[in-house]
């Protein structure tokens, strides 16, 4: 636990799971004068409306380090993709499949929102099964364009907007993933369940 300025907590955990677990908690019992949480990796920051207790520190202590069996399940997104990305036919090659068992596969999975990051409204996706992963290209792209939808080890994502990357690029989605104007404004939120729609 690190405080992180004067009205946030950073709490270090051991993995994605302890991630959702300690998110989930936070949702169902915030803290008192709890505005936002902001899930990542391994850490979620607890941001505050006041400075952090010692009281706060204890209550996080003691949240279950383990997912509730009674966590409602998030909103469920399906993304549209066309599946026609530069990688495709490599990704399916690392994963010992051909093409069509590779998108079939991709398509049939549920995804969870871990967390965001790397650019507003870019969500890293958990959830593929470990035959799935790849990993990121040797020498990324200096230019994925918007939409694309990548994999890279055990993460799937789509870009919200052009930028460099090193994903394996897939696919890609005519899905509007950030607007200002919207609210939230990432269409893909933490918690989020995702799928991979194959369009034609």
């Amino acid at each position: 636990m690190l405080p992180c300025g004067d009205r946030a907590l950073l709490v270090e955990v051991a993995d994605g799971a302890a991630v959702e677990a300690l998110r989930s908690a936070l949702e169902r019992s915030p803290l008192p004068g709890q505005r936002e949480l902001v899930p990542a990796a391994r850490t979620v920051l607890v941001l505050l409306d006041r400075q952090p207790t010692d009281l706060d520190v204890g209550v996080l202590r003691r949240l279950p380090a383990g997912p509730a069996g009674d966590v409602p399940e998030g909103a469920l997104v399906e993304l549209p993709v066309l599946f026609d990305g530069p990688d495709l036919a490599d990704v399916a090659a690392l994963t010992g499949r051909d093409v069509t068992a590779l998108v079939r596969d991709l398509s049939a999975v549920e995804l969870t929102v871990a967390f965001g990051g790397f650019a507003p409204g870019f969500a890293y996706l958990t959830g593929l099964p470990a035959d799935l992963h790849v990993p990121r290209r040797d020498t990324p792209r200096t230019r994925v364009p918007a939409g694309s939808v990548g994999l890279a080890g055990p993460y799937a994502g789509a870009y919200p907007r052009a930028s460099p990357g090193g994903w394996q690029l897939v696919g890609r989605t005519d899905a509007v993933l950030f607007d200002v104007d919207r609210d939230p404004p990432a269409l893909l939120v933490p918690g989020t369940r995702v799928r991979l729609r194959e369009v034609g």
